[in-house]
């Protein structure tokens, strides 16, 4: 199927790296009670949500001075050992920590050329193609599509008749309404699509192109606005999820996410269903229409979302 070709370069100067570890803490450190940390919680005397930050700092074994600074977002020079700590004290989930790793100590990246397409290398479409009855496809950086196979495009919609700068996941699940009826559990898959963009977010904070899709997002989607003040991250490698096919009915497919040794900005996602499930014969439908399925199924076959 066709790969993803990048738009002209956006103007933009990414986002405030600074301004998203601050939020980031300090979002981290409001959901916390006071309680379930052994603290005294003093009720309505307590101004703040949360723990306070000379709590915080305490519960981590630095300084108030230190962790406010850190909080501000001021984080060169700190070190993993203190990361750790304040990781621990927050009670960060693994890919929070990474988020917050990311955040304060970011990895020197080489400069990309910005207007260059993210290739997929010819094996891995001819894997694609070659796989029969999975749905499959290859996503990169920002939540692009970049390729997929047919059984993809049977259950998800043919991407292929979308532009090539609206194959993306979070524009699709944001902007297209028909994606909503697609997805069963649809806040979940909402919820987990700001995760993934804020972890991408941590990774790569100067990209123009993730601060325009956030920008158009957060213009465009009151959900997203609302997720994104969350500062929540995510990341799944594998999970279940349930969807109601506009030809098959409802199915529920486990997906495993395959991340590129060679590039670790691309992902293979495969989708299967339990063998001898209803969810495996209405695949197997879909397979022997061929192109009719292509051609009805999934989202992507709605009008354009501009």
């Amino acid at each position: 199927m066709d790969e993803q070709r990048d738009p002209a370069h956006e103007p933009g100067t990414g986002l405030d790296r600074r301004a998203e570890l601050s939020e980031f803490l300090r979002t981290r450190r409001a959901r916390l009670k006071p309680e379930d940390m052994g603290l005294p919680d003093f009720g309505r005397h307590r101004r703040v949500p949360g723990l306070r930050r000379e709590e915080l700092a305490q519960l981590a074994g630095v300084s108030v001075a230190y962790y406010t600074r850190l909080e501000q977002g001021h984080g060169q020079n700190v070190s993993a050992e203190v990361l750790d700590s304040i990781a621990r004290a927050l009670r960060l989930t693994d890919a929070e920590h990474a988020h917050l790793t990311h955040l304060a100590k970011p990895k020197q990246h080489k400069k990309k050329p910005a207007a260059r397409a993210q290739q997929v290398r010819v094996a891995l479409r001819q894997l694609l193609d070659s796989i029969d009855g999975v749905p499959a496809y290859i996503v990169g950086r920002r939540s692009d599509i970049l390729a997929w196979n047919r059984m993809a495009a049977a259950v998800f919609g043919d991407w292929a008749e979308l532009p090539p700068q609206e194959r993306n996941w979070a524009r699709l699940v944001f902007l297209d309404p028909a994606y909503r009826e697609l997805f069963v559990e649809w806040d979940q898959k909402q919820s987990d699509m700001v995760g993934f963009l804020r972890m991408d977010a941590g990774c790569h904070p100067d990209d123009p192109r993730l601060s325009a899709l956030v920008g158009e997002l957060s213009l465009k989607s009151e959900e997203f606005r609302r997720l994104w003040a969350r500062h929540d991250v995510k990341e799944k490698s594998h999970g279940v999820k349930r969807l109601r096919h506009p030809l098959v009915g409802e199915l529920t497919l486990s997906f495993e996410r395959f991340r590129l040794v060679d590039d670790a900005e691309q992902s293979l996602i495969t989708y299967h269903a339990e063998p001898g499930s209803p969810s495996a014969e209405a695949l197997r439908l879909l397979a022997s229409w061929g192109a009719d399925a292509t051609r009805a199924g999934g989202a992507a076959s709605a009008p354009s979302t501009g």
